[in-house]
């Protein structure tokens, strides 16, 4: 009996074992995402519901961290302007991808010369944020900067770009579109590679070309390609942190905060330890970043039913 159990065992792996395959090459990286990620955004919401300076026992005290928040947006203070300047940074960066696209269209051609052009694009990607906050700040400061020589040949004065709260926040977003346009692009690249030459082919016997072209044949085949850059694109904005900390650490007078920025601020800096107040607003950050890339999802979700 045991040896027949035995064998039969046997026979439903074997059965099974193309199904159960993936699922063992998962399994790994599913756990550290279990533990690492979905355990994490519970435990925020938890600790969002404490008093807690990160040392002695954690007081319960409910809503009262979003009722705070809450009163800090309808006074305009910090709340207010980092959820503003975040909207902001959300609205500006979606430039990325247009502009990805169009410059993978480009280097998608046979030129000469078109491997050195790809590596000058791909270039920003490969580098640390904390480089390109570094180069962007030689290039907005006052004195030496390459913005201000610019400015000059035209006879304008030196425009401190990063001292000045009407410019700060923009000049942050210009650099940030450096790195994310050189994503967008690599991922339209790898979607141009997976274009059906047919369908290119059918849309030029049928008159098809340019505008057209693009917007009929190409794009439709380039919907997965264009998914994930508007979700990694978003996700971005709504965490940018590290440029804010090396160009502006949220200054000038606190206008350049962004809502990951002021987190850290009243969570770990050395004026905050208030762990429920900034997991308050780690919670506030999780559930707009879950709309927008809800929606892209609903939306990819219709598209694929109406095809």
């Amino acid at each position: 009996m045991t040896v027949s159990a035995e064998l039969d065992s046997e026979s439903w792996f074997h059965r099974n074992q193309q199904r159960i395959a993936p699922w063992l090459f998962l399994a790994p990286g599913l756990l550290f995402f279990l533990f690492y990620v979905i355990i994490p955004v519970f435990q925020s919401f938890n600790l969002s519901l404490y008093e807690w300076d990160g040392l002695g026992a954690a007081e319960y005290v409910g809503f009262r961290n979003y009722e705070d928040l809450y009163w800090e947006f309808s006074d305009r203070d910090a709340f207010y302007i980092s959820l503003k300047n975040n909207l902001i940074w959300l609205l500006l960066y979606l430039a990325a991808i247009p502009a990805g696209l169009f410059i993978a269209l480009f280097l998608n051609q046979t030129v000469k010369g078109i491997r050195l052009y790809k590596s000058l694009f791909f270039f920003p990607f490969v580098i640390s944020q904390v480089v390109v906050g570094l180069v962007f700040t030689w290039f907005y400061d006052p004195t030496f900067g390459l913005l201000n020589e610019f400015l000059g040949l035209f006879g304008m004065g030196p425009l401190n770009v990063l001292g000045d709260e009407r410019f700060v926040t923009y000049g942050i977003i210009f650099a940030g579109l450096w790195p994310q346009t050189a994503y967008c692009m690599i991922l339209y690249l790898t979607g141009l590679n997976a274009v059906d030459p047919e369908q290119i082919e059918a849309g030029r016997l049928d008159g098809a070309k340019g505008f057209r072209m693009l917007w009929h044949i190409i794009l439709p085949q380039l919907r997965p390609a264009t998914f994930i850059a508007f979700v990694v694109t978003i996700i971005g904005a709504l965490r940018s942190f590290d440029l804010i900390s090396i160009m502006t650490q949220g200054g000038p007078f606190g206008s350049s905060r962004v809502l990951a920025y002021y987190m850290f601020e009243v969570a770990l800096s050395e004026y905050g330890f208030r762990m429920g107040y900034g997991a308050a607003i780690a919670v506030i950050l999780f559930l707009i970043m879950l709309c927008f890339i809800a929606y892209f999802l609903w939306s990819m979700y219709r598209e694929e039913r109406r095809h």
